[in-house]
């Protein structure tokens, strides 16, 4: 992870092409599983977005991401496999509890689209530099104003680990008890707390200070420091994904 965000610095043809048409990839690939409610199509595009995560050798790097997302997966299977109304079917007893096949193979397919979701946005998010990104949506017609917030989507969590590891250091300095069991955690969540809420307040003034420092708020019309090239067969590829997502629209409608 560097200064950028969540962006990794790799030497593949992922990384070089346009971002624009990435975040388009990452919205439809996303989508479709919503719109299409067939396992083999969310199946499909998630072995897709592992398949470019690989080439873009940055796989390892939305593990983390997986690993978190862990207990919400579970979650789902323990809701939907014994609670879930349309359970007919037992399929497994653990320690006297029924699980249902019905509510077992939704929550399989609401896992699927989730890693699928994760992975998609994965392949954007790892592989753009969040002010290409922003810089292309800008001067290609979307509002200056969006566009700060998508950068900024980009670099709040490294800036949250970021703060966090450093007032946790600073604790410990101060005699804190910052690791070990439960409780010794627990006791420091509220030592930690009140100075990360803080300085995220304090960094929220003063950027919005900087922003309007800069011009943010002006209405004339902006320059720019680099000019947006579009890649080449982007523009192509953004329709493509348009009428992917408008072509599986129709067939949920007619199916």
């Amino acid at each position: 992870m560097n200064g950028m965000g969540l962006y990794e610095e790799r030497n593949t043809w992922v990384h070089r092409s346009d971002p624009v048409t990435k975040l388009f990839y990452g919205i439809t690939v996303s989508a479709i599983p919503y719109i299409l409610p067939y396992m083999g199509v969310a199946a499909f595009f998630l072995c897709l977005n592992i398949l470019l995560l690989v080439l873009a050798k940055v796989f390892r790097k939305i593990l983390p991401i997986l690993f978190l997302s862990f207990f919400l997966m579970l979650s789902i299977v323990i809701v939907h496999g014994i609670f879930h109304p349309d359970n007919r079917t037992p399929l497994f007893s653990a320690g006297g509890i029924h699980f249902y096949r019905e509510g077992l193979s939704l929550a399989a397919l609401l896992i699927i689209r989730l890693l699928n979701m994760i992975c998609g946005f994965g392949v954007v998010i790892l592989t753009t530099k969040p002010d290409l990104l922003v810089n292309g949506l800008v001067q290609t017609g979307l509002s200056p104003r969006i566009g700060y917030v998508i950068h900024s989507v980009f670099r709040i969590i490294p800036q949250m680990v970021a703060t966090v590891n450093k007032i946790k250091d600073a604790q410990r300095a101060r005699g804190v008890e910052t690791e070990g069991n439960l409780l010794t955690r627990a006791k420091a969540l509220f030592p930690l707390l009140v100075p990360v809420i803080m300085s995220s307040l304090i960094a929220t003034k003063e950027r919005t200070m900087a922003l309007e420092l800069r011009g943010f708020g002006s209405k004339g019309k902006r320059t720019f420091l680099k000019e947006y090239e579009e890649g080449r067969y982007s523009h192509q590829a953004r329709w493509f994904f348009l009428l992917l997502l408008l072509g599986s629209a129709v067939w949920r409608v007619l199916a």
